[in-house]
């Protein structure tokens, strides 16, 4: 994942992979994460997705990062709400309502950004970076995660001659790879769905899995 390849996505407004509704298995198993009320949970590469709204509503402070300031400026501005700006290390930060945007890379992410966090949603970050940087990416998250942090992981498992990602096919067994040495990885679902998107840039078979990690 080359940051000039996400800065160009939207600046060209090429955002396929975004979703306008509240993620649906988010809701289905939001409850396998074990939250207490205020809790804080972390969402990688989160562009302006309104899944982070969904988890403020359910009482808990959003910390979220995302490499393009026009992502993180769509984001408030849907929202209709003006965020606070700040640096924040090798961040730009943008907060309001309980829900901290931090513009710029993922692995600048330090233990002191993520103090107080305790559950991850990754369902757009692992997906979206080729092979080469996965066990860069996994690696970094465990180092800075507080210890106990559990993540709810969702990836897409197709055929990758298919189609360039990304999204890119993420089976279990890698999953397991990258973060089975590191923790506990229990699989919650398997499922076959479709996808009109992906089905018109060749892909004809897809799976969608769900996974616990536990850091």
């Amino acid at each position: 994942m080359e940051e000039k390849f996400w800065l160009e996505s939207w600046n060209q407004r090429k955002i396929g992979f975004h979703q306008r509704s509240v993620n649906a298995q988010l809701q289905r198993f939001w409850p396998e994460l074990g939250l207490a009320a205020g809790d804080a949970v972390l969402v990688p590469l989160c562009g302006k997705s309104g899944d982070m709204r969904w988890i403020r509503s359910q009482g808990h402070p959003v910390l979220g990062v995302e490499l393009s300031p026009l992502a993180v400026e769509a984001f408030f501005s849907e929202s209709g709400v003006v965020p606070e700006r700040r640096r924040q290390g090798g961040f730009e930060a943008y907060e309001t309502g309980g829900i901290r945007l931090l513009c710029g890379n993922v692995f600048d992410l330090t233990a002191e950004d993520v103090v107080g966090v305790k559950a991850v949603y990754d369902r757009a970050a692992l997906v979206a970076l080729p092979p080469a940087m996965r066990e860069s990416y996994a690696a970094h998250l465990a180092d800075v995660l507080p210890s106990g942090t559990r993540m709810l992981l969702l990836t897409f498992d197709y055929p990758q001659a298919q189609m360039e990602g990304p999204p890119f096919s993420v089976p279990a067994s890698e999953v397991e790879r990258l973060y089975g040495r590191r923790g506990d990885v229990r699989l919650l679902a398997s499922e076959s769905r479709t996808d009109e998107g992906l089905a018109a840039r060749g892909v004809k078979e897809l799976r969608e899995d769900a996974f616990i990690v536990s850091l």
